[in-house]
């Protein structure tokens, strides 16, 4: 991989050749030595449908929006890149859009229970008349947002001497007789005989009402969704039809629609009769991107089922299932911890799901419920670390994952502000280490793979990076930092750019 020069080659068509990630933008980059506020640090992120507008969470509540400035419509930037007058190296470039409280802290007083104000998931939904809409929600409570331009308007051309305060000037127009003033000045009662002069107030006129061309950014509740979760909310997914939506805790799935935020039906209930039979929970769940009769939600048990809401009201019981069988006396005190699923996304074209537990990334094929397609090592160079890792509770952190917009590359993080993006297309070796900072080749390391085979392929592949030992530096050099971790990510939906959440920061690249 060139790592120099000035622009960033075009990747040829079936990404065999790795791309060349650069840095583009840093949201909120902290200075050197700086104290990062608890309540700041990013919670969840996630890009619109179409790409321009990308929304942010953090753990005090806040969401924010970002807007692209970039305005040139693809077809254009694609005419240009034809007649090769158009700079190779452009990328999307966001800006500051608004923000706004979307969850406060709460008390349960029934269960004597602390409600964080920490925005867990936030989903866009199908924007309407130039406004914006999307789902946010904390560990109990669900909400949809509305955020659009208003207009601000002005009231002018009054009667009352704008350069004093009002009630203290006199009325403007000189054709008011004085016995007029003295009622106006009462309030309409006085004493005095009153009649309006012959002919009216010559200067007493109606106030006009003027629109300005400034706009303001209003961000509006529209729907609360509660009450409906005995357990931390861990996923909302908005289904393909545009009215309904997904919310899911540990032990339920409940359907809702938009328009109806009093009531839900529950469509998956993994709870025993006896909590002491409890033996795996739910991690995550999404619906189908097309088919708005299925969804599919992950355990901590490492499982992913996928369910046909058509054949029974509730789905008890799943059309497939998908897991890896363990291999013969590999089983270990950590092998159910960090084969818990943490993430899993639906592919566009929805037929294979991405799905990230604590050590490997694994693609599956919703046609193929034998084994995964490829298995993608993120950070094997930690498996000797694991009972460190289990001391101090980063064995329980949750990653997130994304793909690629054509289905070509997959992106997940690590610790040490590290994020690898793999290639995932028939015979590509790509596996990129890159760091969340200005310079996110620094001190690369090359890493080299296993091809993996084509994704409709009926036995998966493991891919195993090379090189990396056990000491106490990571796959990109540096010492390990258990402390610095990028859960959370996004791919844009039609370009390679992806967005970092990396502590208070919010960086992004393009390739």
């Amino acid at each position: 991989m060139n790592n120099g020069g000035a622009e960033a080659a075009i990747a040829p068509v079936g990404g065999s050749q790795p791309l060349e990630w650069k840095f583009s933008q840093v949201f909120g980059e902290r200075t050197a030595g700086e104290e990062v506020q608890e309540v700041d640090i990013i919670s969840a992120i996630e890009f619109d449908r179409s790409g321009d507008h990308l929304a942010t969470g953090d753990r005090g509540g806040r969401v924010v929006l970002f807007e692209r400035t970039d305005t040139r419509d693809h077809v254009g930037h694609q005419r240009d890149l034809e007649r090769m007058d158009y700079p190779i190296n452009r990328h999307p470039e966001f800006r500051y859009k608004t923000e706004f409280q979307s969850h406060e802290p709460e008390f349960d007083y029934l269960k004597s229970l602390e409600i964080e104000e920490k925005i867990n998931k936030i989903r866009w939904c199908q924007s309407a008349n130039g406004a914006l809409f999307l789902l946010s929600t904390n560990d109990k409570t669900i909400k949809f947002w509305k955020v659009q331009e208003k207009k601000v308007k002005k009231v002018c051309d009054m009667n009352m001497d704008s350069t004093k305060a009002m009630g203290n000037g006199p009325i403007v127009g000189s054709n008011i007789s004085t016995s007029s003033k003295q009622y106006i000045a009462n309030g309409g009662c006085t004493s005095n005989e009153f009649s309006f002069p012959t002919g009216g107030f010559s200067s007493l006129h109606l106030p006009v009402v003027v629109t300005s061309h400034e706009t303001n950014l209003m961000a509006r509740c529209r729907r609360i969704y509660a009450h409906a979760h005995d357990y931390h909310i861990n996923s909302i997914s908005n289904n393909s039809d545009g009215e309904t939506f997904i919310s899911a805790d540990d032990l339920r799935i409940n359907l809702w629609n938009l328009e109806i935020s009093n009531q839900s039906f529950n469509i998956v209930d993994v709870k025993p009769a006896n909590m002491e039979d409890l033996t795996e929970v739910i991690t995550s769940a999404e619906f189908h991107p097309t088919h708005c009769n299925m969804l599919a939600y992950s355990s901590s048990k490492g499982s992913i089922r996928l369910i046909d809401m058509r054949q029974s009201a509730l789905c008890d019981t799943h059309s497939k299932l998908f897991e890896e069988q363990e291999a013969p006396g590999s089983r270990s005190f950590f092998t159910e911890i960090i084969a818990s699923i943490s993430d899993i996304k639906f592919a566009k074209d929805g037929r294979h799901i991405l799905s990230r537990d604590y050590m490997t990334l694994k693609l599956w094929d919703i046609n193929m419920d034998s084994g995964p397609v490829a298995t993608f090592q993120v950070h094997e160079y930690l498996r000797p670390k694991l009972c460190d890792l289990y001391e101090n509770d980063s064995i329980f952190d949750k990653f997130e994952c994304c793909l690629s917009g054509d289905g070509l590359r997959l992106a997940t993080g690590s610790y040490s502000n590290l994020f690898r993006v793999f290639g995932c297309s028939e015979g590509s070796t790509e596996a990129t280490t890159l760091e969340a900072s200005k310079n996110p080749m620094r001190r690369q390391i090359q890493t080299s793979s296993r091809p993996s085979r084509s994704l409709g392929s009926l036995s998966g592949v493991v891919r195993r990076v090379k090189g990396a030992d056990n000491s106490g530096v990571d796959a990109n050099g540096n010492a390990f930092d258990f402390t610095t971790k990028l859960l959370h990510l996004a791919w844009h939906p039609t370009e390679n750019s992806l967005a970092c959440a990396a502590s208070n920061s919010l960086y992004m690249y393009y390739a």
